[in-house]
């Protein structure tokens, strides 16, 4: 019976994990249409503001506090710089070269998170998973083409953004306990407001007035980006978080496929060879990692 059950909490869990990953690839759909008659900096401002009152909402409905002296630790100082160096980088990449593209290197953040969980918190990783980190960052090296005559260099902008998350996540591991979920979305969207105001300050680019269709393409944004945040800890809460997590790579599929559809992009044969390798290595480390817990 305990065995069915769990059955069940996974299913639900991956049901959950994939619309949060459907609502992230939608979240960024909305915010490359933002981006095509807005300043980068103003669609990040504008961004990061909605999603923060919405949390700060939630946080008042539960009666729970903006600001405690935690949020001030030296953990959160640094996921709050990850989050504005991920933030801004991501966007640049959305905005400026294919959201396909973009969407893939995303994924090698797990890959990046297992390096630097050896480099900064000393966790020991057997050889095979050494080769699968290799594999997968070779993936991203086969989507980008450096040296090729079709190479982009704004492509670099989707890498440095990568690095930023993996940061972030990193920094998320010794955050302290008392900064609980929703604070973690209030200060992650507050920094993207700071990511905005050094794009803007950066670019000099004055404000421009949205129109009535990059309004709701803003606001369509922040909501599917709330939302998919809020399944994605629902999806961690109810499954085993080895059953769930692998479903964080549907997000590929969501992001190829919104690229194609809505945006016209095409998909190259190094598109779909990058991503199988960065795909295969990532769902790898997720099963060695799920077999080592097991074993303990």
């Amino acid at each position: 019976m305990h065995t069915t059950k769990l059955h069940k909490q996974n299913l639900i869990g991956s049901l959950w994990m994939i619309a949060a990953m459907g609502g992230f690839a939608l979240e960024d759909s909305f915010v490359k249409v933002t981006t095509k008659t807005l300043p980068i900096g103003e669609v990040l401002v504008l961004f990061g503001l909605g999603g923060a009152l919405i949390y700060a909402a939630i946080l008042l409905l539960h009666r729970r506090p903006l600001y405690i002296p935690d949020v001030l630790s030296r953990p959160m100082l640094l996921r709050m710089g990850f989050e504005v160096t991920g933030r801004l980088f991501y966007v640049l990449a959305i905005a400026l070269i294919p959201l396909s593209v973009t969407t893939v290197i995303l994924q090698a953040t797990p890959l990046v998170v297992v390096a630097g969980a050896v480099v900064v918190f000393g966790e020991r990783v057997g050889w095979r998973r050494w080769v699968a980190i290799v594999v997968g960052l070779i993936g991203v090296m086969v989507i980008l083409q450096p040296g090729a005559e079709g190479f982009s260099w704004l492509s670099l902008f989707a890498i440095v953004g990568m690095l930023g998350f993996a940061g972030r996540d990193l920094a998320s591991r010794v955050a302290p306990a008392t900064v609980g979920t929703y604070l973690l979305g209030f200060y992650g969207f507050l920094s993207i407001v700071v990511a905005g105001l050094i794009h803007s300050v950066w670019a000099a680019t004055p404000p421009v007035l949205p129109n009535a269709e990059a309004s709701l393409a803003l606001l369509c944004g922040i909501l599917f980006g709330v939302l998919a945040y809020s399944c994605l800890m629902k999806a961690m809460k109810t499954g085993e978080v080895s059953a769930v997590t692998p479903f964080r790579y549907v997000r590929l599929l969501f992001g190829m496929a919104l690229g194609v559809l809505v945006f016209g992009e095409a998909i190259s044969l190094n598109m779909l060879v990058g991503s199988a390798l960065i795909l295969t290595s990532g769902l790898f480390i997720m099963w060695r990692k799920g077999n080592t817990v097991t074993a303990r």
